[in-house]
């Protein structure tokens, strides 16, 4: 498997990464736990590091699921996860975002419990919060960085004004860089698409994962047996048609392995 570091702290990740988010139930019901045990071990002995999660999944059990399978080789593996929508500690969804400092760090403390890690190898802003300034966002998880307790900050499905703060890694849903770079809006950060290098976007020696989840493998699950499938994620994207984009670049990935 081919390796790729991500900003310029030396996080080595594998070139492809492993979205779990499907495997306890968001667009489906949740997988069998322990064939979903199996799959994540498996995909650690054919060379996947970096595998993505959140509270939000489940809420909790997703995080719950991939720390109880990647426990025996936490030295081998990165884990992504995520903080930002507004849930109770008992689960109960309260509606809209949070990433209030002191929200962030009750999230933090959860995360890692549940991941069976010593601290949180990359954590994402899920959503951005325009209630909370992200310099306030941003000042939070340094504090847990310095603490000990988060390794490296990452935002999710941020704009280019967002982006212009110091963040170790951009999650960034391609159709939506694609479109903003088309526009222009992302002049500023000379973004280049390197073909050569697999799919992923370069800006001053930092890397923006482009994220596709497993669970649009195959990807004519997403574009054909479902096209009419109401999907949240849509909400406010320029593409019509984000998932004929995830196809194509799934066709290209394969060749990076």
């Amino acid at each position: 498997m081919q390796k790729r570091t991500l900003g310029k702290s030396g996080l080595e990740v594998s070139a492809i990464g492993f979205g779990c988010m499907g495997m306890t139930g968001v667009y489906n019901a949740p997988a069998d736990h322990q064939n979903m045990i199996s799959l994540l071990r498996a995909a650690v002995d054919l060379g996947v590091t970096f595998f993505d999660t959140a509270e939000a999944y489940g809420p909790f059990a997703n995080e719950e699921l991939v720390g109880e399978a990647l426990a025996p080789v936490r030295d081998q593996v990165v884990i992504a996860t995520k903080f930002g929508f507004d849930i109770a500690p008992d689960g109960t969804r309260l509606g809209g975002t949070n990433s209030r400092p002191e929200h962030i760090r009750e999230v933090a403390e959860a995360s890692v419990r549940r991941l069976k890690r010593d601290a949180i190898d990359l954590f994402y802003q899920h959503r951005i919060d325009p209630a909370v300034p992200i310099e306030d966002v941003a000042g939070a998880v340094k504090d847990l960085i310095q603490q000990g307790k988060v390794k490296h900050f990452g935002l999710s499905e941020a704009s280019a004004a967002t982006i212009r703060y110091v963040v170790i890694a951009i999650e960034i849903p391609a159709e939506l860089a694609i479109e903003e770079v088309r526009r222009g809006d992302l002049a500023l950060w000379e973004l280049a698409h390197t073909r050569e290098r697999g799919d992923r976007w370069v800006e001053q020696g930092r890397t923006a994962v482009l994220k596709v989840p497993a669970k649009v493998i195959p990807a004519k699950a997403i574009t054909s047996s479902i096209p009419a499938h109401p999907d949240f994620r849509r909400l406010g994207v320029a593409n019509p048609e984000p998932f004929r984009f995830e196809e194509r670049l799934l066709e290209r990935l394969v060749g990076i392995r």
